[in-house]
């Protein structure tokens, strides 16, 4: 007596699936399998300065490219004098000794000990900033005369004066 069902043989991998009458099976392959499910969308934070974020990340040690380590540091060594340097902000600007426009730096691309203040003397190389490389920004920044005078922090926070 056979039955209306294929039953699966033993040792064979295809099984004919039981016949309804609920239509014909869909293929795996159709056209309502390739969409996702719709899904929730969260709602992001309401966030104040959320409209004003700059996309683009500033260049770091750790995001710079080793090709651009590397020809900033083949490059000429040129000197220059702190403008501006906030440690809450990671950053500040060099104004060459040169009289050109201000270098920004970075606090990854500082050596040495001391946190650089308004009047040290730096010596500093230049590495181009992307994606155009129209501007530049100072990388192996180090401080070559501590501004006299003036009480300086280390990076671990013991001040010294100078």
């Amino acid at each position: 007596m056979m039955s209306s069902q294929a039953t699966p043989i033993q040792g064979s991998r295809a099984v004919t699936p039981p016949l309804s009458s609920a239509g014909p099976p869909r293929s795996p392959l159709s056209t309502e399998s390739l969409h996702p499910p719709p899904c929730r969308h969260r709602d992001r934070s309401p966030s104040p300065m959320r409209g004003y974020l700059i996309p683009s990340p500033l260049p770091t040690r750790r995001t710079r490219t080793c090709s651009a380590t590397a020809r900033a540091s083949e490059g000429p060594l040129f000197y220059g004098v702190c403008k501006c340097f906030s440690r809450s902000k990671g950053h500040g600007f060099i104004t060459p000794s040169d009289g050109g426009k201000d270098i920004f730096v970075h606090i990854s691309d500082i050596e040495g000990e001391y946190v650089p203040i308004e009047g040290d003397e730096v010596s500093y190389k230049l590495c181009s900033i992307p994606p155009k490389h129209e501007k530049v920004q100072a990388v192996e920044v180090t401080i070559t005369h501590l501004k006299p005078g003036t009480k300086h922090e280390t990076w671990a926070g013991r001040v010294v004066s100078s």
